[in-house]
C-alpha cells in the first residue's frame, strides 16, 4: 500500500509540475471541506499583491482581457454580438464612465458582500473584475445571477451572464468564496438551492461551471496573475486549471478534469481493510487500527464508521474515534476509496463500550449579564470543563429552572420591568453528571423605556510615552447615560479587577466617547478627550495599560466587554491600536483577536469617530513571498524587501513566537509551534500586513 501511495503522488506530482507549479504544496488527495480549506489556504497566501483600484484593475485588465484576435480590444463579460451590433468588444483604452466606454464590473456585486466590498481588498481583486459596457453594466446593476438561456440579460428577477459567460462567472463566484470566506457568499449572489453542496455553494453555480468549460481566454487571465509582472496579484483561480476541483469540493453536476487525475477509468474497488481492532478506551474515544487495504492504482484514505455513522476519515491505518458517549457499546467499521472514489465494502464490526464517566464538570463562572430591556436579558458564562465533554447547561432564576443551553450564553424572557432577578448555571455532561451551581449574582431589567442599552469598546491606542486612550460606542437607538459604568483593568496579567475609572455624562446615539491618560500629549488625543484619567495615587489607572493589562468596560459592577486576555502576562498588545471592526455590534467578555484590526503605535486617526479607515496599501511588500504555506516541516522561508519583524500570535491572539528577517536570515524555525494555524503579524519600519500560516 506504501509503495502504490507513493506512486499516486509521484503521478499526481507529475501530472501537476506539467501544468500547474503552483499547487505543489497542495494535497490534491484531499476532497470536500478539505479540499476547500488546502486551496483557500494557497490561494490567501499566494495572494502577495493587492492591487489598487485605480490604476492597479485599469492596467491589469488591460492585460488580462485582451481580445485574442485584437491586441487593441478588451472582451466585454455579458457582451454578445449579433445583427451588426457588438457589446462584446470595445478599444483597449477606451476605459472610463461615460457611455460608449468600458468599466470594471464587480462579477460579485459589491453591495451583496457582508458588508459591502467597497474598492478594496475583495473589492478591487482582479479575478473577478471584467471590463463590461458602461450602459449595459448599469442594467446588470446588482441583480442576483438567474438559470436562463441564450444571450445574457434580465430573467425572473434576476440577471443571466449569458452562455458564454456562466462558467466564467461560477468560476469567479468560487474564487470570491475561497478567498474571502463569508464575506462572498454564493448563496448571497445567485439564486440557487445549497442542500447538496454542505455549505453556502449553490447548484447553479456548479452546473454552470460544468456546462460551460474553461476557455483559453480564462486561462489567459490566471496566467498574467501567477506571474512576475506589475499589475499580478500573485495568486490563481484554482477553479479555471482545473473545473472538477469544484466537483470534488461540493459535488453536483461533474466538470471536466483538466489534469485527468480524478476521473480516469479506473473502475476497479479497493480491498476491504482486514484485523479492525480497537485500543486506548477512554469515556469519550476510542483508538481504531487495521491491515492497509491494496489498490489497482492506489488507496487515498479510508472512512471510519461508529454504529454506522460517518465518524471520521484518514489516510494513514489508526484513527482515534472520538465524541463518543461514555458506558456505550460500538461497532466500529473501515472502508478504503482510492483517487477515483471507488470504494470498498465496509468490514465487518468490531465492538467496543467506553469507559463509564463518573466525574462531574467544573462549575461555570464568571456568570455576568448584557442585552438588559425591561422584560428580558442575556446570561452569559465562561465554558465549564469536564473530562469527557460539557454537552449542555440548566439556566436557574430565583432558584427555578428555566430552561437549558448547548453553548456559553442564555436568553430569559418574560419578566417584569424595574425587577431584580437571582442567576445561577450548572454544567452537565453526556453521562448526566452534574456540576455544583455558580454563585447567585443579580440582574436587573430596565423600566422598559430603553429596549438595548450595551456600549462597547471601538478603539484601544498605546503610543509613545503615555499617549493612551481608549474608546466606547453607542450603538443603541437611545443616548446612554453614563453614571453606571466604569473601566477597570488587570494589573501585569494577574489578580482582580483594579483601578476603578467611574464614567460620567452622556454618550449620544452613533457617538464615542473618549479616555486618555493625563500625560497624553498628542494633540488628536487632547482634542477628542472626553475625560482625562486623574493622576491619582496610582498613575491615571487604569489608562496606564501596558500591553499586558486587560482593560473592561463594567455597568453596574458586571464586566460587559474585555479588551486582552486575562491572566496573560505577555504584553500581546504592547505599542499598538486595536480598532474594532465595523462588523461587530455588540460587547464580548471573552478577548477575540478576529473582532479588532491591529495598527502601528501612535495610529490616532480613528479615535473620536466612529467609521472605516482603509487598509495601508503596502509599499515594501509587493515582493512579498512566504514559502512553504501550509507547511509540514519546522522551517518557513521569506521574500521581503527590507528587514522585517515577524510576530506569529496563535488563534486565540497569544504572541507565540518572534524573528527577525533580513538579508542574512531569510526563515523562521517552528519547531516549537504546535500543529494548527497562526496569525503572523508581519512589520517593516513604517507598514505592516498580516498573513495565515498554517502548520500541518
Amino acid at each position: 500500500m506504501k509503495k502504490k501511495l507513493l506512486l499516486l503522488l509521484l503521478l499526481v506530482s507529475f501530472v501537476i509540475s506539467a501544468q500547474e507549479q503552483y499547487y505543489y504544496n497542495v494535497d490534491l488527495t484531499a476532497d470536500g471541506a478539505e479540499l476547500k480549506e488546502n486551496l483557500a489556504s494557497k490561494t490567501i497566501g499566494a495572494h502577495t499583491t493587492f492591487l489598487s483600484y485605480t490604476p492597479g484593475v485599469w492596467e491589469a485588465l488591460k492585460i488580462t482581457d485582451l481580445n485574442p484576435q485584437s491586441s487593441s480590444e478588451v472582451l466585454l463579460i455579458y457582451g454578445y454580438a449579433n445583427s451588426g451590433t457588438t457589446a462584446r468588444t470595445s478599444g483597449i483604452n477606451n476605459n472610463g464612465g461615460g457611455q460608449g466606454e468600458w468599466n470594471r464590473e464587480h462579477t460579485y456585486p459589491k453591495s451583496l458582500g457582508i458588508p459591502n466590498l467597497g474598492s478594496t481588498g475583495p473589492g478591487a481583486d482582479a479575478h473577478h473584475l471584467r471590463p463590461s459596457d458602461v450602459s449595459y453594466n448599469s442594467q446588470r446593476g446588482n441583480l442576483r445571477f438567474a438559470d436562463g438561456t441564450g444571450t445574457s440579460g434580465s430573467v425572473s428577477g434576476g440577471w443571466y451572464p449569458g452562455d458564454e459567460w456562466k462558467g466564467d462567472i461560477a468560476r469567479m463566484m468560487m474564487y470570491m468564496y475561497i478567498r474571502y470566506g463569508d464575506r462572498c457568499k454564493p448563496n448571497n449572489v445567485g439564486n440557487g438551492s445549497i442542500a447538496n453542496t454542505g455549505d453556502d455553494m449553490i447548484d447553479l453555480f456548479l452546473d454552470w461551471n460544468a456546462a460551460d468549460p474553461v476557455s483559453d481566454f480564462e486561462r489567459q487571465r490566471n496566467t498574467h496573475h501567477d506571474s512576475n509582472q506589475t499589475y499580478a496579484q500573485g495568486n490563481r483561480n484554482p477553479f479555471i486549471d482545473n473545473a472538477y476541483l469544484a466537483t470534488r469540493i461540493w459535488g453536483g453536476t461533474p466538470a471536466e478534469d483538466y489534469w485527468g487525475i480524478y476521473t480516469s477509468n479506473d473502475s476497479e474497488a479497493p480491498t476491504v481493510p482486514t484485523n479492525v481492532t480497537l485500543s486506548n478506551v477512554t469515556t469519550s474515544s476510542m483508538s481504531v487500527s487495521w491491515t492497509a487495504s491494496t489498490d489497482n492504482e492506489a488507496v487515498t484514505k479510508y472512512e471510519i464508521y461508529a454504529n454506522g455513522n460517518l465518524n471520521g476519515e484518514t489516510a494513514s491505518t489508526t484513527y482515534n474515534a472520538t465524541g463518543l458517549n461514555s458506558n456505550t457499546l460500538y461497532a466500529f467499521s473501515v472502508l478504503a476509496k482510492d483517487l477515483a472514489g471507488n470504494e470498498s465494502a465496509k468490514s465487518p464490526p468490531v465492538n467496543g463500550t467506553t469507559a463509564t464517566d463518573t466525574t462531574a464538570p467544573s462549575v461555570p463562572n464568571n456568570v455576568n449579564i448584557t442585552f438588559i430591556t425591561g422584560t428580558s436579558f442575556q446570561v452569559n458564562w465562561t465554558a465549564s470543563t469536564d473530562n469527557t465533554a460539557v454537552t449542555s447547561y440548566d439556566v436557574y432564576i430565583d432558584g427555578v429552572l428555566n430552561g437549558a443551553a448547548n453553548g456559553t450564553n442564555y436568553t430569559v424572557s418574560g419578566l417584569t420591568i424595574s425587577t431584580d432577578y437571582s442567576v445561577r448555571i450548572l454544567a452537565k455532561d453526556s453521562a448526566n453528571n452534574q456540576s455544583a451551581k455558580s454563585a447567585a449574582i443579580t440582574a436587573k431589567t430596565t423600566d422598559g423605556v430603553n429596549s438595548v442599552v450595551e456600549l462597547f469598546f471601538s478603539e484601544y491606542a498605546e503610543g509613545s510615552g503615555n499617549n493612551k486612550a481608549l474608546e466606547i460606542v453607542n450603538l443603541t437607538d437611545n443616548p446612554i447615560d453614563l453614571s453606571a459604568y466604569s473601566i477597570k483593568k488587570q494589573s501585569n496579567g494577574a489578580g482582580d479587577w483594579v483601578n476603578e475609572l467611574a464614567l460620567s455624562g452622556s454618550i449620544a446615539v452613533n457617538d464615542v466617547f473618549v479616555m486618555i491618560h493625563f500625560q497624553a500629549d498628542d494633540a488628536t488625543l487632547v482634542s477628542e478627550a472626553d475625560l482625562v484619567a486623574p493622576q491619582g495615587s496610582s498613575y491615571g489607572a487604569p489608562i496606564n495599560f501596558n500591553g499586558n493589562d486587560a482593560v473592561g468596560l463594567f455597568r453596574d459592577g458586571t464586566l460587559i466587554d474585555i479588551i486582552g486576555v486575562l491572566n496573560e502576562s505577555t504584553k500581546n498588545f504592547e505599542n499598538m491600536t486595536l480598532r474594532r471592526k465595523l462588523t461587530i455590534t455588540t460587547p464580548n467578555t471573552t478577548h477575540t483577536g478576529s473582532e479588532w484590526d491591529e495598527y502601528d503605535a501612535n495610529t490616532f486617526d480613528g479615535i473620536g469617530s466612529y467609521n472605516a479607515t482603509a487598509s495601508i496599501e503596502s509599499v515594501a511588500f509587493k515582493t512579498f513571498k512566504m514559502y512553504p504555506n501550509p507547511t509540514n516541516g519546522n522551517t518557513v522561508y521569506f521574500k521581503v524587501g527590507a528587514k522585517t519583524k515577524i510576530k506569529a500570535y496563535n488563534v486565540l491572539g497569544k504572541l507565540v513566537q518572534t524573528a527577525i528577517i533580513d538579508s542574512n536570515n531569510k526563515s523562521m524555525d517552528i519547531t516549537r509551534l504546535a500543529k494548527g494555524i497562526y496569525i503572523l503579524r508581519i512589520q517593516t519600519e513604517n507598514e505592516f500586513i498580516t498573513q495565515k500560516l498554517i502548520k500541518r
